[in-house]
């Protein structure tokens, strides 16, 4: 199919598989695919992709690759973030991807993550006129974007994914009060170029990029209505009372009780409750009391940038 593109975002938590049809500037979804391969699983923060997580990985992409050919797609692109960026075997992952299924994968920086997901979230239509900050929150970076519908201004990723943070901060369940005080600190320090240029350019709107964002708006959503499905929205914007309540909920839950609620994919059971902290200090700490979601990321801004 000659207008057809598929895209593959290969994260620290989950592989994405997108095929859509390309034309006039414009992508329309075909098909969409997504396993928790959990890439980072116990070596995260050792910068080496486990035996066990290696074979998962390699055997979705075997599985993508099925799809791809039985849609007869010539145009395939497969782009690998921050474990695959940070680990000592991620070359060899790559190799072993390219024997078995013959996809290329391009590991990409954390600047050109950062690119990608702000034109994933600009295709959403999710951008106000005045200054945003887009905050994507992976398995093991964080990019955050200043900008309006037509800029950016300002663009960084930070290694501090909800994977590496589970293993430094969240080692007792629920996650304690001095481990919290200790992940702020942590924050406070790390996350000094973000305050500057904060300083600089002033944020309306936070927008968080997919992920965790879209499990806080289905979990909100489907307290008050049985029917609610994130995939059918590209944009929402939460009541900001809705996601305080929701995130002190999620932050002082314990495992088991995050398993019973409704919206929360098994993979998110414990990232969400770092991405919860994450998101509320940001939240504070720059003042922001505008928060939106886009559903679009990465995977999209690929495609929207192929379309072009």
């Amino acid at each position: 199919m000659d207008n057809c593109i598929a895209v593959m975002d290969l994260g620290t938590n989950t592989f994405h598989l997108m095929i859509a049809s390309v034309a006039n500037g414009t992508f329309t979804e075909i098909a969409r695919d997504h396993e928790a391969v959990k890439l980072g699983e116990g070596g995260i923060n050792k910068g080496f992709i486990q035996q066990s997580a290696f074979d998962r990985g390699v055997k979705t992409m075997e599985r993508f690759s099925d799809q791809i050919k039985q849609h007869h797609i010539q145009k395939v692109q497969a782009i690998a973030t921050s474990a695959l960026r940070s680990a000592s075997n991620g070359q060899q992952f790559i190799d072993t991807v390219k024997e078995r299924t013959g996809i290329s994968i391009d590991i990409i920086d954390g600047i050109k993550e950062a690119t990608y997901i702000y034109q994933g979230v600009k295709a959403s239509g999710a951008l106000p006129a005045n200054n945003s900050l887009i905050m994507d929150i992976g398995g093991g970076s964080v990019e955050f974007i200043i900008c309006t519908q037509n800029n950016m201004l300002w663009k960084h990723s930070f290694e501090i994914g909800a994977a590496r943070l589970i293993e430094r901060f969240h080692q007792v369940d629920p996650i304690s009060k001095e481990y919290i005080s200790e992940l702020h600190t942590y924050l406070d320090e790390t996350l000094k170029p973000l305050f500057n240029a904060a300083q600089q350019h002033r944020i309306d709107k936070l927008i968080g990029s997919a992920g965790a964002f879209e499990t806080f708006a289905e979990v909100i959503e489907l307290e008050k209505q049985d029917n609610f499905d994130v995939k059918q929205v590209k944009v929402y914007d939460f009541n900001l009372n809705d996601l305080v309540r929701i995130t002190d909920v999620l932050i002082a839950s314990s495992n088991q009780q995050r398993k019973a609620i409704k919206g929360i994919i098994s993979l998110r059971v414990d990232m969400i409750v770092v991405a919860s902290v994450l998101t509320r200090y940001v939240m504070d700490k720059l003042h922001i009391n505008q928060v939106g979601m886009s559903t679009y990321s990465l995977k999209e801004g690929v495609m929207a940038g192929l379309a072009e």
